[in-house]
């Protein structure tokens, strides 16, 4: 693979990174709400789940997701269960903060198994890195699978640089939301609310 291409794959990996989806939304959501080492904790689980994508895509096994449409509805639908899931127990959370007065904490590590199920639940991340990463790969430049494995990691790299900046601005922000106990109190709703229409969107909407 040349350096131009590699370069113009970054910098195209990077608008996509950024652009408005559940990933940034997700990590944006756990940052403000539960504070920016939640958000990074939650952001590398989804770039975990990045790299079970790579590797499907690399590998062939997207393939076989696209191909079959029985497949393709059981992960989705899994994917927006799970969402809706999150969806009740941050309106659960809610519930006790307001009858203890401490807010519930979620681990670093619960966070991070979080991110990595929401990202290998959601067949469209598998389809796309399916036909993006081919669009980058050189023919003529050995091994097709491992040029794909080999942007794959790029384009996880980068994402969790741009995931990890997103939470650390995102908790800032959250941190003086907190502050305020009106809005405090009402942020979990917000959250849980963001996981239905996440969730919704994957089952029955088209969403990037």
């Amino acid at each position: 693979m040349e350096i131009s291409g590699l370069l113009s794959f970054i910098a195209v990996s990077m608008l996509l990174t950024i652009s408005p989806g559940p990933d940034i939304l997700y990590v944006i959501t756990q940052s403000i709400t539960s504070g920016k080492r939640a958000g990074i904790a939650t952001a590398m689980g989804l770039c975990t789940g990045l790299m079970v994508h790579t590797a499907a895509a690399a590998f062939g096994v997207s393939e076989i997701l696209r191909q079959s449409a029985g497949a393709f509805s059981i992960l989705k639908y899994a994917g927006a269960a799970y969402l809706f899931y999150l969806a009740w127990k941050a309106f659960a959370e809610n519930r006790d903060n307001q009858i203890n007065t401490h807010p519930v904490k979620k681990s670093g590590k619960s966070l991070y198994r979080q991110g990595i199920l929401m990202n290998i639940l959601n067949p469209k991340v598998a389809l796309f890195f399916l036909a993006f990463l081919p669009q980058f790969v050189n023919t003529h430049s050995g091994s097709i699978p491992a040029q794909m494995v080999i942007l794959g990691l790029l384009f996880i790299i980068q994402a969790i640089v741009i995931f990890t900046l997103v939470a650390v601005f995102a908790g800032i922000f959250g941190d003086k939301l907190a502050k305020n106990q009106k809005l405090a109190k009402q942020i979990n709703y917000v959250k849980g609310s963001v996981f239905i229409l996440i969730g919704a969107k994957l089952a029955f909407g088209e969403i990037k």
